[in-house]
């Protein structure tokens, strides 16, 4: 079997039905989520002189927190996968919510949003990441 057979292949046994590219596509996730996310965020907790904005501070910590559970999805990516949804998610809420409405009023560049729009860009594109047949049977269509 050819790498690419093996790569886009189904490995019922070991990956509960999901092709190995999306595994490995989901650890580079998690590992971008350790890497980046957790590493500046704990940065930022670690140099904090207790001056943050409560808002902030709290942003910090989620991301703090998610990105440092990135490290158990890089050994079971499928039973971590709630928390790349969750960035997702997110991520994609912020873009509508605050970058959209900027973007449109022709305000987003140079506003304080401007930043975190570049980093939060990408976020819908994740979506083709996803194994949705294991997302839907495994946490929307589940049985007992």
């Amino acid at each position: 079997m050819t790498f690419l057979n093996y790569v886009f292949s189904l490995n019922l046994e070991k990956y509960e039905g999901v092709r190995p590219i999306n595994i490995y596509l989901l650890r580079i996730l998690y590992f971008l989520m350790l890497a980046v996310m957790s590493v500046d965020a704990w940065k930022m907790i670690f140099t904090n002189d207790g001056q943050l904005e409560k808002f902030r501070a709290m942003a910090i910590c989620v991301w703090a927190a998610y990105g440092t559970l990135g490290l158990f999805g890089l050994f079971k990516p499928l039973k971590w996968l709630p928390i790349v949804l969750f960035m997702i998610f997110y991520k994609t809420l912020w873009l509508i919510v605050v970058s959209l409405p900027l973007w449109r009023a022709n305000q987003l560049e140079g506003s304080s949003a401007e930043e975190m729009t570049y980093i939060f860009i990408a976020a819908p594109f994740m979506l083709l990441v996803i194994p949705w047949k294991y997302v839907f049977k495994n946490y929307l269509f589940w049985s007992e």
